[in-house]
Order: C-alpha cells, then structure tokens, then sequence
C-alpha cells in the first residue's frame, strides 16, 4: 500500500521546535525557527549594520535615479574631467557623463546580477542537496559525482575563457555564476540533510506513514533553510565581486553596459592625472556593499550555528562580563 501524502502532528517535534502543540493544531519547525532567527538578527549588531548597509546602497542605486536625473548615454564634449562641484556633486568623467548618476546606474547593474546568482544558486543548491540527502544509497552517490565536477572547473578562468571568445551579457555572466556556483550550496545541504534524516522526529514521521517526499518538503527544507541563507548571502557577494573583476580587466559587457568595474577601469587609467573623482567612489562603494553581504553573512552564520561561546570569550576577555558567567548567559 502506498505511503500517505500527510502524517499527522504525533509524527514528532522538529529540532527548536516545541513538544506541546496549541489545541487544534501544530507547531512547525518553519514557525519557531524563523522566530529564533529573527530574534537572534536584531541582537546581532554585525547583521544590522550589514543590512543597513545593504539597505542605503540599493535604494541609491534604484531610487536615487528617480530624484537625480541624468544623461547616461550621450557623450557631453567640454565638461569631461569635471572635478565635483555645483551640477555635478561627484564631478564628471572622461566622456563628460555625471559620476553620481554613472554610481547608480552601475550599482543597478552590479545589484541585480549578484541577488539573481543568490538567489537561483540557493534555490537550485537546495532542491538539488535535499534529495541527493533524503535519497542515499548509489543516487546520491551518483549525484555527488556530478557536484564534485562541476566543482572541479576554475569558475574565474571560465569566465575568462568565454569573454575572449564571446560577448558577454549580463544575462549570460548570470547564468554562468549560477552553473558553476550551485554545487558548494547542494554540498552544503546534503550535509545537513544527512544529518537531520536520523533525528528521532524523521524516524517518528516515517513510523507514523509518512513519505519520503512529505519528510522531504515538511521537515528537510525548512530545516535547511537557516544554512540555505547563510550561502545566499555570501553568493551575492562573490558574484558582485566576480562582474567587478571582469568588467576591470576588460573583458565584461561592452558598453553602454556600465558597472562599478568598468567606473575603476576608466578611473584608474585617469587617476594619475588628478582626476580622484573617478576612482574612489566606485571603490568605496564596491568594498563597502562586498564587506557588508559578508558580514550578514558572517552573523547569520553565528545565528544559525548557535556559536556565541566566540562572543563572549571575546566580553569575557575585555571584562564585560565575569569569567564566572554561564556560556549562555
């Protein structure tokens, strides 16, 4: 007789989740979890601080256009190498295009390319290591397999190989960051699911009927969703990253496409004749939105793992708090 679809509530708590569920219902792994890690992100000031950054950059880059008009495509002879000043705050550059209007349209660029990576390596790493776990056995052997090639191929000099050969786009440089970044999430996942396949709750559910697919979708995936963000986030950032790298070594879309890369090519080849305007902003924003995913992505990490003994050894040895304290203090 074939397994049910659905187990009802006895099938067993999910890990962080509680034991007594309300009358008429149950508490869900997905609920408590997402509590827990909401709490746990507004005390951690590294998380805060990141997406705040986060935060301000995008809605410079979507929302200032919208309040600061500016000519991106026409070249505008007699103003080019402006130095800041009134009508143009961060000067113009060597084709008389306004940098403070070239910053927003780049991070436009550089925004969405590194949120598509995110998301379609964390949603293809997810799917692809949940059943590679939940399967076992000569699939998962199998499936491995096919991660640890995919793994095996140079991401950055792929990238370089094909940008020689071909025009590349940005929907192209996507779809590649997205092939050759999917396996370390998928890694990530098995493991998690390996480990979480032999909890007393999944053996309760399986006792109680339940399938391998309602275990999977109920109880795998929202448990490995906490991990699944973590490698989002640090994604987003190689990804930025990477278009940066390309477009600065000349071998990004070509124009009108512009980025915060190809404003430090530009830049740089000027910056020995004064013109400082054309080098630092693209620079200070591209560390500052890099460090700031990576810094979410670092709390998070702490969030999801539970580490805080690294917290308050670090309080303990400042003498915030007494080396008598409770770790869980």
């Amino acid at each position: 007789m074939a397994a049910p679809e659905t187990a009802p509530a006895a099938a067993g708590p999910s890990p962080g989740g509680s034991a007594l569920a309300p009358e008429g219902g149950e508490i869900t792994a997905t609920a408590t979890d997402t509590q827990l890690s909401l709490r746990g992100l507004l005390h951690s000031k590294r998380a805060l601080t990141g997406t705040g950054i986060v935060v301000l950059l995008a809605l410079f880059c979507f929302v200032g256009p919208l309040l600061y008009h500016t000519n991106q495509v026409t070249v505008v002879l007699g103003i080019e190498n402006s130095p800041p000043g009134p009508g143009h705050p961060l000067g113009t550059d060597q084709y008389g295009i306004d940098v403070l209007g070239r910053l927003m349209t780049g991070g436009q660029s550089s925004l969405e390319l590194g949120f598509a990576v995110g998301i379609a390596t964390t949603l293809i790493g997810l799917l692809y290591g949940a059943v590679s776990g939940m399967a076992g056995g000569i699939v998962d052997a199998l499936m491995m397999r096919i991660v640890d090639t995919v793994l095996a191929v140079p991401t950055f000099i792929l990238l370089i190989i094909v940008a020689s050969m071909f025009s590349l786009s940005l929907s192209i440089i996507i779809v590649i960051l997205t092939v050759l970044s999917w396996p370390y999430t998928a890694r990530l996942i098995r493991g998690q699911v390996l480990a979480l396949r032999e909890r007393e709750f999944v053996q309760a559910a399986r006792t109680m009927g339940a399938s391998s697919r309602w275990i999977l979708a109920r109880h795998m995936v929202p448990n490995t969703l906490g991990v699944s963000v973590v490698t989002a986030t640090f994604a987003i950032a190689d990804s930025i990253y990477a278009l940066s790298a390309l477009s600065f070594l000349g071998i990004g879309p070509p124009p009108p496409f512009t980025d915060w890369g190809t404003m430090l090519t530009d830049g740089v080849n000027n910056l020995f004749n004064g013109y400082w305007w054309q080098v630092y902003p693209p620079l200070i924003v591209l560390v500052l939105i890099v460090v700031a995913f990576r810094q979410v992505g670092d709390a998070l990490n702490d969030i999801v793992s539970g580490h805080r003994s690294n917290v308050l050894r670090r309080r303990r040895r400042f003498r915030l708090l007494p080396l008598s304290a409770p770790r869980d203090a």
